[in-house]
């Protein structure tokens, strides 16, 4: 079950607000050219990262959710709801993963946001290569350990790598930890190595959940019809136009 369609014009008049989504001519690391493209670097205060791990808990939070309740993602938990919402968390996951370098920040502001909500979760996150000082280990806060179930918290996915990276570097660790869900702020939803989007490619061959606060397809539908609130973006349907030959080019199948 996903949040989509229910937090992202909100969401991406937030990170339009942010400097975070932006629209021209980008290359992105597999070489695509993006008419796009997603930069949470921009989030650079503690109250725009505050409101970020805001909308990560709330898509967390539905992701437990009954289908029934899912449409009331928006209104405050409090009390015993709030109580039992946060114990099906922590039956699903008990470790926030945050690949470096972006799902640092990430997977720390989400981790607080938790906290506030009175579910206090591990963090992890590791350096992209070993040091020769110190305590030299790659893998930093807390230490996963076997029957661990983790939760990595990532920006975008566009091919699945840290995914992949971060169940790599927890065999080379020999820790028996399963990660079982990743939430992202924005889905792509493009192909990967095959006709299927990444995402899908994720989900078939690693066995994890996806959860997603916005997709490229709520980008298009809040650049042709941006909701009244929302922050408008010059040439809007321009962008639409680009983004719809993008995905007619990269999409994957879902």
């Amino acid at each position: 079950m996903s949040a989509r369609g229910v937090l992202y014009p909100e969401f991406l008049s937030f990170m339009v607000e942010c400097g975070a989504l932006l629209f021209g001519d980008f290359t992105l690391k597999s070489g695509r050219k993006s008419p796009y493209f997603i930069n949470t670097g921009e989030y650079k205060t503690g109250a725009q990262l505050s409101k970020l791990g805001k909308f990560y808990v709330k898509l967390i939070h539905n992701s437990v959710r009954s289908i029934e309740n899912a449409g009331r993602i928006n209104e405050a938990l409090a009390g015993d709801e709030l109580t039992a919402i946060n114990s099906l968390v922590s039956a699903k996951f008990n470790v926030l993963f945050g690949p470096a370098y972006k799902g640092i920040p990430l997977a720390t502001a989400v981790a607080a946001e938790l906290s506030s909500t009175g579910l206090n979760m591990n963090v992890s996150f590791n350096r992209k290569e070993p040091k020769d000082h110190g305590e030299g280990e790659r893998i930093m806060g807390y230490i996963p350990q076997s029957k661990d179930r983790i939760a990595i918290i990532e920006d975008v996915t566009t091919a699945g790598t840290s995914v992949r990276e971060t169940i790599a570097l927890l065999e080379d660790h020999g820790i028996d930890a399963k990660i079982v869900a990743l939430y992202i702020s924005v889905n792509r939803m493009e192909r990967g190595s095959s006709h299927l989007s990444a995402i899908a490619e994720l989900k078939q061959e690693c066995d994890i959940e996806v959860y997603e606060i916005a997709t490229v397809e709520n980008i298009i539908d809040y650049l042709e019809n941006t909701p009244d609130g929302c922050i408008s973006i010059p040439d809007s349907d321009m962008h639409a136009s680009n983004i719809r030959k993008y995905l007619s080019e990269y999409g994957g199948k879902a």
